[in-house]
């Protein structure tokens, strides 16, 4: 891993810390309110769609909202910690606070590999819309695992961008990003 992307997580770690305690509700509104939108849209010819959501952690985009809406209507799956990556299982309640502080549902005997559309928290992202994480890996392992590439939405409470390139290869890219203030399209 370079330097650069190591300062970078760093820079955005602190920004998104210290900015989330600010507005909070107003940006999580606006969150939810794009992902939505964005969500309906490219549902709108599927029956019934299997999406990967994140539960929140407290600095991160809060989207319970979303996932409570779209949960009545499509396949929702949450990520299970497994090693030095997860798996997906279905959305369940009750949840459990597991590693890292992370709330995770039961676990699944079930093999999930095929997802239309995942929704992943970032801590920043660079000119190429690649996400630079928390420095532990696991969105980037979990991706090359699937049969096929879901539409990828990745999601910021408060923008961190950088215009230089600085991930590597198989760090994973967003065909859409979304924060309180800003939204990115790749096509």
């Amino acid at each position: 891993m370079s330097p650069i992307k190591t300062s970078f997580r760093k820079k955005c770690l602190q920004i998104n810390k210290k900015k989330s305690s600010q507005n909070t509700l107003y940006k999580n509104y606006r969150v939810n309110r794009e992902l939505q939108k964005l969500l309906k849209s490219l549902l709108r010819r599927k029956k019934r769609a299997k999406i990967l959501f994140y539960y929140p952690l407290p600095y991160e985009a809060d989207i319970r909202k979303t996932l409570a809406l779209f949960r009545k209507k499509e396949q929702i799956f949450l990520p299970f910690m497994e090693g030095k990556s997860f798996k997906m299982v279905p959305f369940r309640l009750p949840l459990k606070r597991k590693r890292f502080g992370i709330m995770e549902a039961g676990n699944s005997l079930r093999i999930i590999n095929k997802i239309d559309i995942a929704i992943v928290p970032v801590v920043g992202i660079d000119k190429n819309l690649q996400r630079v994480g928390f420095g532990k890996g696991m969105y980037d392992r979990f991706f090359p695992t699937l049969k096929t590439k879901p539409f990828t939405i990745f999601v910021q409470l408060e923008p961190c961008i950088t215009k230089k390139r600085i991930c590597d290869a198989y760090d994973i890219a967003a065909d859409y990003y979304i924060s309180s203030r800003k939204s990115i399209s790749r096509r």
